[in-house]
């Protein structure tokens, strides 16, 4: 390992023993980087130095105005907040700093900012309470948060000692779009537009990004600088192509790697823009496309349902391409969004452990039914529960390898996620003979019945082909006969009501779209689905209720 910039060596000192690594895949020329190079300075400082200092860089909705600022103005930005960071509060390279706002532009340079004084970042969710604060502030030893105002009353309860969840480790808390003496952008004005940024190694802990479990303990997915960039320069490259023209936007937050780098490392790798908004529903979604002219689009694939029925309210003759990701994509919406748009989906899976995607398609190179193939700079495979490869066709776990891989921070689990030197991400596939992966379910959502293996998502595909369903979720329940049954939970289109006679009518249609003992033997209509702030269904929230 390169020598590190770090004075607090918490973080490294708290990776896995190095025998408990995946292999790292670092030959391809796309991730050949320097032994020391600071990731945010590569991302905005280098734009600047290269001469595109005027180009826009972030984008966002301010009353009734649409407000841009450019790289150079983004590098003083992140510059004076660095300053804060180092000089009024004190932090020094390696100290963990956790992030929490929406997606707004000092969010955004917030995180730039800390990673140029070589602090570790920990982004979290806007949605979490001080009781899930307090949980990542501990095991990651945090001291300083910045925080956005209007999330300031969870976090604040951290600090307060009289509070059930007062947080030892917690020093400081300073927030930002807020005009308040004390607060990050009056202390920011402040201070000079120069800032010497850390001289980082490659290899230096720069995120800790705590995974959108939803049940026991998070798990801390400890990234390099150089896995920023190698994130930024696979997937997007070689599957989405954005040019310096593009303005995306999307959903995703910040805190989550699938918008870390969709709506902030990918668009500022390229020199191009994104339009970030912090609370979006599928009308508000379409609505920023038009309004900003944007180009490329992430979301899940709940929204972009919701969104092809909107199409004809909205001008989005700027789209051209659209990326789903954080859960299965059913082909009845792929083809729901295509029949409306006439844009072919870009799926992708990827994960919190591997910082991004690994497994996807340019729309030019989509095949039915499958995610895609390995992203350029990755290798995988399916395998039994020997670790040994399967046979083309044949179910099995996914196993991963790349520039990217698992690190969790202090965590036993380590030992399950990375096996003999592959990344087990927890997903079952099937892979063709022409190298494409097809996804069957989360290794814990298949349902065994009656000796028959049968993927949740696979239902859920077939019942969405069906005029009366908006949405649904499937899972497996005990059943004393048969081990499990298939149920699924129904959301109902208006205009349909729920009754016998309808539960019949979905069981026929799903019998005759897939194998019929995939059929589901229980169905309940319910008003709304489970799902996390990314987006994700419950399963297991499923699971409880049934």
């Amino acid at each position: 390992m390169e020598r590190s910039a770090h004075q607090d060596t918490f973080a490294r000192d708290h990776l896995p023993p190095p025998e408990e690594w995946p292999e790292f895949l670092l030959d391809s020329p796309d991730v050949n980087y320097p032994e020391r190079m600071n990731c945010a300075a590569e991302l905005v400082d280098a734009a600047v130095m290269a001469g595109r200092g005027d180009r826009i860089a972030l984008r966002w909705r301010q009353g009734d105005q649409l407000k841009t600022m450019t790289y150079a103005e983004l590098r003083a930005l992140s510059n004076r907040i660095a300053h804060v960071l180092t000089e009024d509060m004190q932090l020094v390279p390696g100290n963990r700093l956790l992030l929490r706002g929406p997606n707004n532009p000092m969010m955004a340079a917030s995180w730039l900012a800390a990673i140029k004084a070589g602090l570790v970042t920990v982004p979290t969710m806007p949605l979490l309470r001080s009781k899930e604060l307090k949980q990542i502030i501990e095991k990651a030893q945090v001291t300083a948060m910045l925080c956005d105002a209007q999330l300031r009353g969870e976090a604040e309860h951290c600090l307060q000692q009289d509070h059930e969840h007062y947080c030892e480790p917690l020093r400081q808390i300073v927030l930002f779009n807020d005009s308040e003496p004390n607060s990050l952008d009056v202390r920011a004005q402040a201070k000079s537009d120069d800032f010497t940024v850390c001289d980082t190694a490659a290899d230096d802990v720069c995120l800790i990004a705590f995974t959108s479990g939803t049940t026991g303990m998070p798990k801390g997915c400890m990234h390099f600088h150089r896995d920023v960039l190698a994130m930024c320069d696979l997937f997007p490259r070689h599957v989405i192509k954005p040019g310096p023209d593009d303005i995306f936007c999307g959903t995703p937050p910040l805190a989550f790697t699938f918008g870390l780098g969709g709506l902030l490392c990918f668009p500022l790798r390229v020199g191009a823009s994104v339009a970030l908004a912090e609370k979006l529903n599928p009308d508000a979604l379409m609505a920023l496309i038009q309004d900003f002219r944007a180009t490329i689009v992430f979301t899940a694939p709940t929204f972009y349902r919701q969104m092809a029925g909107l199409v004809g309210k909205y001008d989005i003759s700027s789209l051209k391409k659209s990326v789903s990701a954080g859960e299965a994509l059913p082909d009845a919406t792929r083809e729901l969004w295509r029949n409306a748009t006439g844009i072919e989906m870009i799926d992708g899976i990827g994960g919190t452990e591997m910082i991004h995607v690994f497994v996807s398609s340019p729309p030019d190179e989509v095949r039915p039914g499958a995610i895609g193939k390995v992203v350029p700079g990755y290798v995988a495979c399916v395998v039994d529960e020997d670790m040994q490869p399967v046979p083309n066709g044949t179910a099995g776990r996914l196993a991963i390898k790349g520039p990217t891989g698992c690190r969790y921070l202090a965590d036993d689990r380590q030992g399950r996620f990375v096996q003999q030197g592959w990344n087990l991400p927890g997903d079952t596939f099937v892979q063709d003979d022409d190298g494409y992966f097809f996804y069957q379910a989360r290794n814990d959502d298949m349902i065994v019945s009656a000796g028959y293996n049968i993927a949740g998502p696979e239902v859920e595909d077939a019942l969405l082909h069906h005029e009366a369903v908006a949405e649904c979720g499937v899972v497996g329940v005990p059943d004393d006969e048969r081990g499990q049954i298939v149920k699924a939970f129904v959301v109902l289109k208006p205009g349909y009501e729920a009754s016998a006679e309808l539960v019949k009518a979905l069981q026929a249609f799903v019998k005759a779209t897939v194998a019929p003992y995939k059929y589901p033997r229980a169905i309940e209509f319910v008003e709304a689905l489970p799902r996390t702030e990314t987006g994700k269904l419950q399963r297991f929230a499923l699971r409880q209720r049934a």
